[in-house]
């Protein structure tokens, strides 16, 4: 390219919802580029959205868009592009002159102007389309994400050539022989011309230049072998080394014909048996799912610098590779992830069934356009080192060959990249395909689970979910049994069978009667977590641009209409510490995985659609929500894991505690001879310390075990919380566990007190005369009572609750954590958090949460259950009032799982306590009817 024409400025528009056509003359203007709606153009859009945010400027149709320009007589009948980086279905006019549609939603949309444009000012004119895709676009258009904006966005521009010029650069890294193959074609007269390349160090702290080469064309297709030299630099996440390449046509006579800049990365990304490499050192994916939500613009950045931003962001909390969900990103996010050393998986536009002929609802137009796309994404992008993975849609179903069939041609284009079949395809009957170069998915049959939650609809749950606290699980198994020889068979459903499907349901065809799947491919584990916390109804103010929270608004409304509005702070504070526990134990469970090649977390920022899924620890504009630093998820998300695996977290007074301590190590320093240092420590005192030298490695290459740490616990005269702390001398690798410590034989002495199960006409004689009365009803059927889950809810209840009633299946629990009154004085010998903590998972798992909303309403819990944003009840685990002459203290517990362990225990002491001491004076009466509706049971 010789020079351009930024078209960046003031436009002529007309909206045209109704898509009639242009009438002229236009009626408004705007600056491009733009979207409308960032603009505030159009009607304002009173509809208030409750699963999503609510974009207050939405407008569908066409819009036109028409600038005068001017070209100078030097360019005058020159070779002329137009370049659109990012916009909808496109139609262009010079002047009355239609040039041609374009609607790529993944590339840049470039017309040739072959002809040339005549020296003088033109009109040109471009009609943008947000409606009738060829396919639905995925996340690229989705209300849920970030908008079916209409526009166009990025860089803008008429581009002028010589004579001759390259087109279409593309770079084939060689790290072996430390060289780059660089493939063009010529366009124009090739003879006698020659093509000079030149290299040097674009960014890092060491400076490379390699001098120039030159190549003399024999045809018009370009194909040279630069070498860059033994001691070139090779691209990583550790050492993300870029060249820019100068690459200049020249003509006979030595002129200038053509010049470009090409960025490039000398690495080699392989997947090589189990696991990921760089340039022949393994690596682990730490990966992040990306929708493209945007909330200030409700479009993707197309600046590097907001990009580098952005993924600075996400590298600071230990994230090295990003999936974007039925999306690609801007060329942006591609050149700062280069820069910062990310590793990037686009993704296709699609999320449902890839079919063929014999389908009745075979849609060949949809798939040719899915597959145009891909090979667009590929030649736009193809040249970035961070480009290393590539996937054809979201839990697609289908035609297994078909899928085959695409991998196999986009490999036969360009061998630059691993490409899987998608993300979670075939959910219950998942398949390896042969093009597969790695696998995306969540399990391999339906027990063979490797992600620690699921939604109810996809039941069986997560361990996270289910399972007594404990840091020994990891996926090794469930990836690849050790008895299997994937020869037996495994069950599954036949036929049709109804899944989970975006916001819905879909009914699909599996495959009966398929072997058990072992992999032979790396793995990833797809998106991980989606543990939901409470709204920060502080963030409404922040929603500045388009998109409005106006979501948030109605759900404060609701809160507010229960009389809970004043606990909205303490019910985010308290379900985001939950959450962020879950998804510490959830990522160790990953790191603990020696087959699993890698996660795909979603998230690590709020989802902004689907119900509204606020599963991040950080919020929807990547800020911190306060629930923790980015150097203590580190701690358990990084290169470099400490890893103690023991199997509970309550111990008894003077109690055995032994833990294996491993490491999960993907650094190139070695570590050998350093030290580990262990501590279990009090509030005031340290219990037991030592040290390990760390090996000098393994058999399993990343994961080393350090030792065994072997001691008894202190004992105790209190329940205790002490902190087991692990590092390793002289560098930033260090890991915390909270431990709790109970009395030994810890009796609960009930004298004076009635404990009592159930409302008899006895127990009611006794309230009567004035008794004090434990009652814990067993929590299994109390119809006015939600069932105890521990963790906190998965995704968004309002989308899981409507999918799980449509498919017949039981509803989730849809709570999310306690929230604790702990300076209360019945919790005196039992010390709590305000939130959630190991003490009370055997608790909760075993009690039911009263429904109080038709309860005084100043009868207030001491533990009270968060409940989620769509129902809001006020749920109390335990809370006293009186009743005749009585007082009561309440809890819907099972009071023999309770009595079994030490926690529970040490919580029935407490509460006795407390009952016998001249702190228990409940203020709040009910009438005994009240009292007998809260202990109904459903037949």
């Amino acid at each position: 390219m010789l020079d351009s024409i930024n078209l960046a400025g003031l436009w002529n528009l007309q909206l045209d919802a109704q898509k009639h056509g242009l009438k002229q003359p236009y009626k408004d203007s705007m600056h491009l580029p733009d979207t409308t709606s960032h603009a505030r153009k159009g009607e304002q859009n009173e509809e208030v959205q409750i699963g999503a945010l609510t974009d207050e400027y939405a407008f569908e149709g066409f819009a036109w868009f028409a600038k005068e320009i001017e070209v100078p007589a030097r360019w005058s009948g020159r070779p002329c592009k137009l370049f659109l980086e990012r916009t909808r279905v496109t139609t262009v006019w010079i002047d009355d002159i239609m040039i041609g549609t374009q609607n790529s939603l993944s590339t840049p949309h470039c017309y040739d102007l072959i002809s040339g444009l005549s020296a003088g000012k033109h009109i040109l004119t471009i009609r943008v389309d947000n409606t009738d895709y060829p396919t639905k676009g995925g996340h690229l258009t989705s209300a849920d994400t970030q908008t079916n904006w209409n526009g166009i966005t990025g860089r803008m521009e008429l581009q002028f050539f010589g004579d001759a010029y390259l087109e279409d650069i593309q770079a084939f890294t060689d790290v072996k022989n430390r060289a780059v193959t660089l493939v063009a074609d010529v366009i124009g007269a090739y003879e006698g011309t020659s093509v000079a390349v030149s290299a040097e160090s674009f960014n890092g702290d060491c400076i490379h230049v390699v001098e120039q080469q030159a190549y003399t064309l024999q045809s018009k297709k370009v194909e040279i072998a630069y070498v860059m030299g033994a001691d070139a630099l090779l691209w990583s996440e550790s050492h993300p080394y870029l060249y820019k390449l100068r690459i200049q046509l020249l003509a006979k006579d030595g002129e200038m014909l053509d010049s470009n800049e090409l960025v490039i990365g000398l690495r080699d990304f392989k997947a090589e048996g189990d696991k990921f490499t760089i340039n022949g050192r393994r690596t682990f994916l730490r990966g992040k799912h990306d929708g493209l939500i945007f909330p200030l613009t409700g479009y993707a950045p197309t600046d590097v610098q907001e990009w580098i931003r952005i993924l600075r962001i996400s590298q600071s909390y230990g994230i090295n590779h990003y999936r974007f969900h039925t999306c690609c990103p801007p060329e942006a996010a591609f050149i700062a992830a280069d820069m910062l050393g990310i590793y990037m998986e686009p993704e296709l536009p699609f999320w449902g069934t890839i079919t063929d002929e014999s389908d009745e609802q075979h849609n060949q137009a949809e798939q040719d356009y899915l597959v145009s796309e891909g090979f667009a994404m590929l030649k736009a992008f193809g040249n970035h080192p961070s480009f290393v993975m590539m996937s054809l849609g979201n839990e697609l179903w289908g035609s297994k060959e078909r899928l085959n069939g695409i991998l196999k041609a986009y490999k036969a284009y360009d061998k630059r990249h691993l490409y899987t079949q998608g993300s979670n395809n075939f959910q219950f009957v998942p398949v390896i395909l042969e093009e597969d170069d790695f696998f995306c998915g969540v399990r391999f049959s339906r027990e063979r689970l490797f992600r620690g939650s699921y939604a109810m609809c996809d039941a069986p749950l997560g361990h996270v979910q289910t399972d007594k606290p404990n840091t020994l699980k990891d996926y090794d198994e469930q990836i690849f049994p050790e008895a299997s020889s994937g020869e037996r068979e495994d069950t599954q459903d036949e036929g049709s069978i109804q899944i989970q499907y975006g916001t819905g349901t879909k009914t699909v065809k599996a495959s009966a009667g398929a072997k058990e799947l072992v992999p032979h491919v790396p793995v990833i584990s797809h998106e991980i977590g989606q543990y939901a916390t409470f709204p920060n109804f502080g963030e409404i103010e922040k929603y500045a641009g388009p998109l409005k929270a106006k979501n948030f608004e109605v759900f404060r409304e609701r809160l507010e209409a229960k009389g809970l509005g004043h606990l909205a702070d303490k019910y985010f504070e308290c379900s985001g510490q939950l959450a962020v526990a879950c998804y510490k134990e959830e990522l160790e469970a990953a790191f603990r995985s020696k087959r699993l090649a890698g996660f795909q977390l979603l998230d690590l920022q709020d989802f902004s659609g689907q119900g509204t899924a606020l599963v991040g620890i950080l919020d929807a504009f990547m800020d911190s929500k306060g629930m923790i630093t980015p150097e203590e998820w580190r701690s358990f998300c990084s290169d470099a894991v400490l890893l103690a695996r023991f199997e509970k977290f309550n111990y008894g007074s003077g109690e055995a505690f032994a833990a294996e301590v491993e490491l999960s190590y993907y650094r190139e320093e070695s570590l050998a001879g350093r030290k580990l240092r262990w501590e279990l420590r009090g509030e005031q005192a340290s219990f037991s310390t030592g040290e390990a030298e760390v090996p000098a490695g393994s058999e399993e290459g990343n994961y080393l075990s350090l030792c065994r740490i072997d001691f008894m616990m202190p004992r105790v005269a209190k329940m205790t919380k002490a902190k087991l702390s692990l590092m390793i001398l002289g560098t930033d690798i260090h890991k915390t566990y909270d431990l709790w410590i109970y009395p030994e034989c810890q009796v609960v002495d009930f004298t004076g007190i009635q404990l009592v199960k159930e409302l008899s006409q006895d127990v009611i004689t006794l309230l009567e005369n004035g008794e004090d009365v434990v009652l814990m009803p067993p929590p299994g059927g109390l119809s006015n009572a939600i069932e105890g889950l521990y963790s906190t809810d998965f995704w968004c209840y309002p989308m899981f609750r409507s999918i799980s009633e449509s498919m017949n299946k039981p509803v989730p629990v849809g709570t999310m954590g306690l929230l604790i009154d702990k300076e209360h004085p019945m919790l005196k010998d039992f010390p709590s958090e305000e939130y959630s903590t190991y003490p009370w998972w055997n608790i909760v798992m075993h009690s039911g949460s009263i429904i109080m909303d038709d309860l005084p309403g100043q009868l207030q819990p001491i533990v009270q259950t968060i409940d989620n944003f769509e129902r809001n009840h006020k749920l109390g685990l335990i809370f006293e009032f009186r009743v005749l002459n009585g007082r009561v203290m309440f809890s819907a517990l099972d009071y023999d799982k309770m009595i079994a362990v030490p926690e529970g225990r040490q919580l029935l002491y407490s509460m006795v306590n407390y009952m016998k001491s001249d702190a228990f004076h409940p203020e709040v009466s009910i009438p005994l009817d009240v009292l007998q509706g809260m202990l109904h049971y459903n037949t």
